[in-house]
């Protein structure tokens, strides 16, 4: 799968690179989401910059917000679970925080409901 990661901390535009990569292996009580849209927030920013509070580990894929599908077809808000961020075609999320998308919204609005809001 295609994905955006960081191999070492800067500026977003300078250190993020697509990738082919190894599909993310869900943990326990974990969930692997098709990423339908992915929101870009300032947490992101400052993962890349190495500024902010959570560090995932070297490489990383950001992306702490989407609207994904699960393997069963339900469309859902999640927070991926780093380093298997948004960025991505397939993200790791914590099955127990999932959230139904709105029916209202498109793919891209559903994933900047939850923290871009």
């Amino acid at each position: 799968m295609q994905a955006w990661q960081v191999h070492e901390n800067g500026e977003p535009s300078e250190v993020m690179r697509l990738q082919e990569v190894e599909l993310p292996t869900p943990g326990d009580g974990q969930v692997l989401l098709r990423v339908r849209a992915a929101n870009i927030n300032f947490p992101d920013v400052l993962m890349c910059r190495g500024h902010y509070q959570v560090r995932p580990p070297l490489p990383f894929t950001p992306g702490v917000e989407i609207c994904g599908e699960t393997e069963d077809g339900r469309r859902v808000i999640a927070n991926p679970v780093l380093p298997h961020g948004g960025f991505a075609e397939y993200a790791v999320a914590d099955a127990a925080a999932l959230l139904p998308a709105p029916d209202a919204l498109d793919d891209a609005e559903a994933a900047a409901l939850h923290i871009g809001y």
